[in-house]
């Protein structure tokens, strides 16, 4: 066993606790950076001027009269910016932007004495502006051509002979939704100016150092000059690890100008329509499977919606290009991803980061295709799984592809599939008007940054002269626990209780030049840095501890705060061991320091190892669906999980727990809407509030709903064994979404293949009901995707659509599809008005019924 991974006897890690501020949370004493303006004297309020239009140029802004309302100091602009006017890292982003790019965006901030003298201030603020056209959904900027930033390709094997060799070939598109973050604490930022002009932030970020680095850009200072602090987030999900940056220098902008703190928080409204989400994407796949239904060929492309400006949709791009097989080995593969650049909020991080994004992409395949193939679902799958000796598309191995069967088997077992799938055809023979079904899907996430600089982590720990331990790392705490963690690992390195030590507010000048608390590798950078600097300093304490009982510091033993020598009744208390070493003046502090080892990566060529393991779980979830309305219940879940060795199994089981949830809102609640018409308000955020944007809450918690960690599964090379646990459990909620899939195609004849919206809200279930329906009633096909090529592959018999060879007779409501062309033809038989690359597919009902449109027309392009 590895060094890092080894445990050593009385170890605190693995001991479940509850988070470190639990109590804090729940009593309300815990402080986030809000709370911190109570503290604060003088504090001025910043009040952002927004402009309601999607897209336009600003031809004159008058602040005169917002100088005018009683309390308003100052009035925030770009000719106030000393040094670059822009808040992200690729300059695309300005501060204070002379061009309207989303409606709602910010061109100026108010600071007021109050938050209601600054927000009347910003009312009073006058900008004209020349409107100009605006892109605010995906099809229409691919259909414009609206494009930014690189255009990955991916390749692997010979798509063309891997097709040629294929029995069965069917294409199909998807389009599924963004997500809104929706943490409980919004943006916020606290800025002041110390008596050295010194700049001091208080912000809720995941990325100090980035915040750091931007805040001293803005104000044209050095980053020696400007210090980040983070208590705790009340949440951040990936929208935090790039978007605070702005909001922190509008206030220290505003500290610096007026030598008073500022404070900016948004309001809930402020942050719904200011900040990014989770990328939606469009993606467009052909497949290729043989005889037995193993994958042959995939030839996809990947749109992602940007938003206006890059911030970190380049690496969401390439880490969904790598995640396209999840589980699954594709010999040939072409896999080509690109940004679509829209007039919307920019688009950023949310947990998963494209991962989800990608697997999602194979998963839907996997569903519509089995019944084509005749397969069960769960055994398409299964055929699938990558084994010993493969490869992923990019060139990784798979090292530990035992894994994946591991938690599958597991979860089968624990889940009793055999007997509840016998249980569920009975009930679905019994209930006409009501259906259950139960789905099993699994994950391979890998953890690293796809930016391979970024593998790296520092921490500070210092052992005062009562023998209490302080430590500072770089990891943000966002209520993942990542501090818990982080007090257990230096607890079990030192061999002293939990109680001893204590951990500090991460902030960039006790450890500088840190990465974001991003990529689930928080626990694995920040920890192994942690236990890095805690064994110097053991190391240095066994010397002493071995001059005062005797004999070799390797043989010294620390357990528990008791020191021991092997084979000796000797022993001395870690208070009296540091006293000493003190008065030995024995240094009793460490910088520890991390970068994770074997990673290489060649983002030109789309290749390498960029991953230093990967994650697995796998999840059984069975739900019950309404025929009449689409609504539907989760009745069971059923989750294992590998973490590796748990570093606190009581959080990482949270955290798997939330994962699922969260993933089972974006696949099936969580529906943001844009007002798309050409009215005044082109470009508005329609969902601006919890009352509108449906998030899960405890009616949608599976009714019954069990979670194990996978035992016996030591991570080697990994800080004491475990493994990342952040973002991987998110996609284990695609079971929940191909339940639904199987059982709407309940309604209708055995063998159907059902699409599906995502999200799947109960809307888009009754539709995908009513298509199979249609099946049943002989209406002609309701999707399933092209047969094409070859065989059918029993396309045309389930309702696919095929095109080329053995295409002739398919109908689409009762007309010929013309010989197999086709195109412009929709699932419900109307004319899709100049088709898309051979077909229009809804995904049951007319779009002018409010029913999202799963392959527009315009997508086609």
């Amino acid at each position: 066993m590895s060094h890092l991974s080894e445990r050593p006897e009385g170890a605190v890690v693995g001991v479940s606790m509850p988070h470190e501020s639990a109590a804090l949370h729940v009593t309300g004493t815990a402080l986030y950076t809000d709370d911190l303006v109570h503290r604060t004297k003088d504090v001025l309020h910043a009040y952002p001027v927004q402009v309601m239009k999607a897209h336009g140029r600003i031809t004159a802004l008058r602040t005169e009269p917002a100088l005018a309302v009683p309390g308003v100091v100052r009035v925030l602009t770009g000719a106030d910016v000393p040094g670059v006017n822009d808040a992200g890292m690729k300059h695309d982003e300005p501060l204070f932007p002379d061009e309207v790019m989303f409606h709602g965006h910010a061109v100026a901030w108010v600071l007021g004495e109050t938050l209601e003298a600054a927000r009347l201030g910003a009312a009073a603020v006058e900008v004209d502006l020349e409107e100009l056209p605006s892109l605010v959904t995906l099809e229409e900027a691919i259909a414009a051509d609206s494009f930014h930033g690189a255009r990955p390709v991916m390749l692997t094997g010979d798509v063309d002979a891997g097709f040629a060799d294929s029995a069965h070939v069917f294409t199909g598109e998807l389009r599924f939704s963004d997500q809104e973050h929706f943490y409980l604490e919004t943006h916020a930022a606290l800025a002041y100016i110390d008596e050295a002009e010194q700049v001091f932030v208080q912000s809720s970020t995941q990325h100090p150092s980035e915040t750091q680095e931007i805040v001293a850009h803005v104000l044209g200072l050095h980053s020696h000059e400007v210090t980040v602090q983070c208590l705790r987030m009340g949440g951040g999900f990936g929208g935090k690890e790039m978007q605070p940056h702005g909001f922190a220098a509008v206030a220290a902008l505003g500290a610096k100008l007026t030598g008073r703190p500022v404070r900016l928080r948004l309001n809930r409204t402020q942050d719904l329509t200011m900040s990014g989400k989770r990328h939606g994407f469009h993606a467009r796949w052909k497949i290729g499977f043989d005889e037995e239904g193993r994958i042959q060929a995939l030839d996809a492309t990947l749109t992602a919606d940007g938003g206006w400006s890059l911030d970190l949709s380049e690496p969401v791009v390439a880490r969904a290009l790598c995640h396209i097989d999840n589980t699954y080995w594709i010999p040939h593969a072409r896999i080509a991803g690109r940004i679509a650049r829209t007039n919307k909020v920019s688009n950023t991080a949310f947990r998963g980061f494209g991962g989800p994004q990608g697997m999602l992409v194979i998963e839907d395949i996997m569903g519509r295709c089995a019944p084509l193939l005749g397969l069960d679902p769960m055994e398409l799958r299964e055929r699938n799984f990558y084994r010993q000796g493969q490869s992923t598309p990019y060139g990784q191995p798979v090292v530990r592809p035992e894994r994946i069967t591991a938690v599958w088997e597991q979860v089968k077992q624990n889940a009793g599939i055999a007997e509840r799938t016998r249980e569920i055809a009975a009930f679905n023979a019994a209930h006409p008007h009501t259906k259950r079904a139960l789905a099993v899907t699994g994950l391979k996430f890998g953890i690293s940054f796809n930016l391979t600089a970024f593998n790296q982590g520092g921490a500070l720990v210092l052992i005062y002269k009562d023998g209490s331990v302080l430590i500072n790392h770089g990891g943000t705490e966002m209520g993942q626990g990542l501090h818990t963690k982080m007090l257990q690992v230096a607890a079990t390195t030192l061999g002293i209780p939990l109680h001893k030590v204590r951990l500090a507010p991460t902030r960039t000048d006790k450890v500088p030049n840190t990465s974001a608390t991003a990529a689930s590798a928080g626990a694995d950078l920040n920890g192994a840095a942690v236990k890095n600097a805690c064994e110097q300093l053991r190391e240095r304490l066994l010397h002493v501890a071995a001059t005062q009982l005797g004999g070799h510091a390797s043989d010294v033993r620390v357990v528990d705060g008791v020191v021991r020598t092997l084979g000796s009744d000797k022993e001395l208390a870690w208070d009296d061991l540091v006293r000493t070493a003190y008065l030995q003046r024995v240094q009793l502090s460490a910088a520890g320091f991390y970068r994770t080892e074997g990673l290489h990566w060649d983002a030109k060529t789309f290749r390498g190892s960029p991953f230093k393991y990967f994650a697995h779980g796998a999840a059984a979830a069975e739900v019950e669906v309404d025929g009449f309305t689409g609504a539907y219940r989760i009745r069971r879940v059923d989750i294992v999980h590998d973490v590796g060795d748990s570093l606190s199994p009581m959080i990482d089981i949270g955290q798997v727990e939330g994962g699922f949830v969260q993933g089972a809102g974006w696949l099936t609640l969580e529906d943001l809407r844009w007002d798309t018409g050409d009215g005044p308000h082109r470009g508005r955020l329609l969902t601006q509030a919890a009352s509108t944007y449906k998030l899960p809450s405890f009616s949608e918690m599976p009714e019954e709903f069990h979670v194990t960690l996978l035992e016996n599964a030591t991570e080697e090379g990994a800080v004491y064994g475990s493994k990342a646990v952040g973002e991987p459990p998110l996609m284990l909620a695609f079971s929940v979404r191909e339940a639904l899939r199987q059982a709407a195609a309940a309604f209708g004849p055995s063998g159907i293949s059902v699409e599906l919206a995502s999200p799947a809200t109960p809307e888009a279930v009754y539709w995908a009901i009513q298509a199979a329906r249609q099946d049943a009633a002989g209406e002609g096909p309701t999707g399933g995707g092209l047969a094409e090529g070859g065989s059918a592959g029993g396309g045309s018999a389930d309702g696919a659509l095929a095109e080329g060879g053995s295409a002739e007779g398919v109908q689409a409501d009762g007309e010929s599809a013309g010989g197999g062309s086709a195109e412009g033809v929709q699932a419900d038989g109307e004319s899709a008005g100049g088709g898309s690359a051979g077909r229009v597919q809804v995904d049951g009902g007319p779009a002018g019924d409010g029913v999202r449109v799963d392959a527009d027309a315009a997508i086609g392009a």
